[in-house]
């Protein structure tokens, strides 16, 4: 049973330039517990789909024009900013791309804690100061540090900060935005390791938002592949990455070194992903798939299942099976 059901969701900013298509009829499934991976290049939707279930799209240019996000069975879009206020950290909580622009450069680290845990238990400050302490010796830092300001932090550490910071409430979601970016590989390791073994401490569900397949296949149970806003094929990681049926996923992988294999040169997906404010009028990959066809360009595909939990949108795969 789905705790998190996203159906048919549609998102779009409205710029002086036009409107930006960001999420067009997205669904999306998260089960109580498991690692879900959300895949695609930058510009595909993936932060916009975050923020959507965070209630924190630009008031200004943000706009859910349609769809339903249920969280434990109750529409998020259906609540007030109060209670979406309730629900933020304490229950559903964000872990943001960048970690050097998600901490407040003139409060310490123990004090930006010790606030969110404030906020929603109601405590005492010295109360939420201890276990803001008890969240950073989690993380790997000292709790004698709490008194220090983000400046005196290496990036890897302020990415520890913000994972402490976001679980200090014990939410039962949590979304990572591609938390390792601005990290070395070594450092990445570490903070995803971290990530792991918390997540299995407090039982929590995670939507890891990346774009890199190597972190996905190390950490998740699931994995959606999103393409110009739409999710193009979903199902387990040995699904999707064993038996791969859309051209997209299929172009993922193709340009991905392979160790074992040797090649003079990968196979990049041509093209450019399209305009947002301007997207094709069939299938969103039409204008870079090779077995786009008239159909493609004039009618919109579905989500096809090919397998149990296992979706693709394709029209190849329209019987139920990929035509090779």
């Amino acid at each position: 049973m789905a705790f998190l059901e996203i159906k048919n969701l549609k998102a779009e900013y409205v710029t002086d330039e036009g409107v930006v298509h960001a999420l067009n009829q997205v669904d999306l499934e998260l089960v109580q517990g498991e690692t879900l991976g959300l895949v695609g290049e930058t510009g595909a939707g993936k932060t916009t789909l975050a923020k959507c279930i965070m209630g924190l799209l630009p008031q200004k240019t943000g706009k859910i024009r349609s769809g339903e996000i249920y969280y434990d069975g109750e529409d998020l879009l259906k609540k007030n900013p109060k209670e979406m206020q309730k629900i933020r950290g304490a229950h559903i909580a964000m872990i943001f791309q960048d970690p050097m622009t998600s901490l407040n450069p003139v409060l310490t680290v123990g004090e930006q804690i010790a606030e969110a845990v404030e906020n929603h238990e109601r405590c005492s400050k010295m109360k939420a100061m201890e276990r803001a302490q008890e969240m950073l010796e989690l993380v790997g830092i000292p709790a004698a540090r709490s008194g220090e300001y983000p400046h005196q932090f290496s990036g890897g550490m302020k990415q520890r900060v913000v994972i402490a910071m976001a679980l200090a409430c014990n939410p039962r979601l949590l979304i990572a935005d591609e938390p390792t970016t601005a990290l070395d590989v070594t450092i990445q390791a570490q903070v995803l390791e971290m990530m792991r073994e918390l997540k299995s401490k407090f039982q929590t569900s995670l939507l890891l938002i990346t774009h890199d397949l190597g972190v996905v296949a190390q950490n998740c149970d699931r994995v959606a592949v999103i393409y110009a806003g739409e999710i193009v094929e979903s199902g387990t990681v040995m699904d999707v990455f064993k038996r791969m049926q859309h051209p997209y996923t299929q172009g993922l992988f193709s340009s991905i070194p392979k160790i074992h294999e040797e090649v003079k040169r990968l196979v990049p997906i041509p093209g450019l992903m399209p305009d947002p404010t301007s997207l094709p009028e069939g299938c969103k990959f039409c204008t870079r798939c090779p077995h786009a066809d008239g159909r493609c360009r004039t009618e919109e595909p579905l989500l096809y299942e090919i397998s149990p939990g296992h979706q693709v949108r394709c029209f190849r795969c329209g019987k139920g099976r990929c035509e090779a």
